[in-house]
């Protein structure tokens, strides 16, 4: 630099000074990159040609990081044309110049630690943050032991959907597992006596402030034959007799071309008191009358159960298919064989559906091989 004239040394600065506003610093894995815009390139290839091989490496590799921090005392800032630093100050950042002789290997990008002098400082700006040895991505957590099958707690079993008119489950056994009916003594088989006994001036449901009259059950205690129906109408609520109106009628019809007599057979109902205006009975209804409708049949021990309509035949079968499809099949109730059918009130709203009854009833007189119209 000794042998340029005074104005090439200004020139020279001048220039030096405009590169150093435009010099940009960025740090990646390895350590620190110098980097200079194009603008600055130009006008040192246009003002000092010369000057390129005074920033030339033997080999034709630039060197940047010679002279220019040595050259300015601090940041010069508000400079026409001067693009606004995008990093701290170098100098704050390296304690000095690093010189290297001509041919001479640069040597590796020091450590960060040591040249951050005092306890390390997170960076103000995360792209320049060192690069963390961790993955990016965390690994996840190791998988979590599952339970011995044994120590699972068991699936509950999926109770049956419910539909319109589902009638409870209520339980038929004590928790010991044991049947209890009403009026059984001591376990035994009840007496249809000690079932009415039992069922007393019954309060158990709503039902009861509106009867004049519970509708037990009449017929042979000791039947092989039984129909049960769905609840008392107004006339069997006044007499206190089960199917004695129109739907009473039709089923005496039934029982009589079946080849007996009602005398022979029993009758009784789900419930025993009449639903107000002849409505369906509802289930809470059903539940409290149950237990003496199965105390019945286990005092009477059938042959067979003649179930009339959808309440008989799903509050005895704990099954809330339609009668529809039910109909017309056997079926097993403790031991008993039991035939769906459609109610005597319900054939005198449909008269076309009697030839069904009529076949169910026929497959009931098989078992006690009767023919149509002959007597007992």
């Amino acid at each position: 630099m000794n042998d340029d004239s005074p104005d090439a040394s200004q020139e020279l600065s001048a220039v030096l000074e405009d590169v150093r506003r435009h010099l940009l610093w960025q740090e990646d894995g390895a350590g620190r990159l110098l980097m200079i815009d194009a603008k600055a390139a130009a006008e040192l290839q246009r003002l000092a040609p010369s000057m390129r091989s005074r920033f030339a490496r033997p080999g034709g590799a630039a060197e940047p990081t010679a002279a220019a921090p040595e050259r300015r005392p601090g940041p010069v800032q508000g400079s026409p044309g001067a693009t606004p630093p995008v990093a701290p100050p170098m100098a704050e950042r390296r304690p000095g110049p690093a010189q290297v002789p001509p041919g001479a290997t640069p040597p590796s990008a020091p450590p960060m630690a040591e040249r951050r002098p005092g306890p390390p400082v997170s960076p103000p700006d995360s792209s320049r943050a060192a690069p963390v040895s961790r993955p990016l991505v965390d690994a996840p957590p190791p998988p979590r032991a599952e339970a011995p099958v044994a120590a699972r707690a068991p699936l509950s079993r999926p109770s049956a959907p419910a539909s319109a008119g589902m009638l409870l489950d209520v339980p038929r056994s004590s928790p010991g597992g044991t049947t209890v009916l009403p009026g059984s003594v001591d376990g035994e088989r009840p007496t249809l006596d000690q079932v009415r006994r039992e069922l007393g001036d019954c309060q158990r449901c709503k039902l009861c402030s509106g009867r004049k009259n519970i509708v037990f059950g009449t017929g042979n205690p000791r039947a092989e034959l039984v129909f049960v129906g769905e609840g008392p109408g107004e006339n069997e609520d006044l007499q206190g007799v089960p199917f004695v109106g129109a739907a009473g009628d039709l089923l005496t019809k039934m029982i009589e071309a079946m080849g007996f007599r009602r005398d022979d057979i029993y009758i009784c109902n789900v419930v025993k008191c009449r639903p107000p205006g002849n409505r369906n009975p509802e289930p809470d209804e059903i539940a409290a009358c149950e237990p003496f409708l199965r105390a019945q049949l286990a005092a009477i021990q059938p042959k067979v159960v003649v179930a009339l309509g959808k309440f008989a035949a799903q509050t005895l079968l704990r099954d809330s298919t339609p009668i529809t499809r039910m109909r017309g099949a056997w079926r097993v109730y403790e031991g008993i064989q039991l035939m769906p059918t459609f109610h005597p009130a319900y054939l005198l709203r449909n008269p076309a559906e009697k030839r069904k009854a009529w076949e169910d009833l026929q497959a009931v007189m098989k078992i006690f091989g009767k023919n149509p119209g002959s007597r007992a």
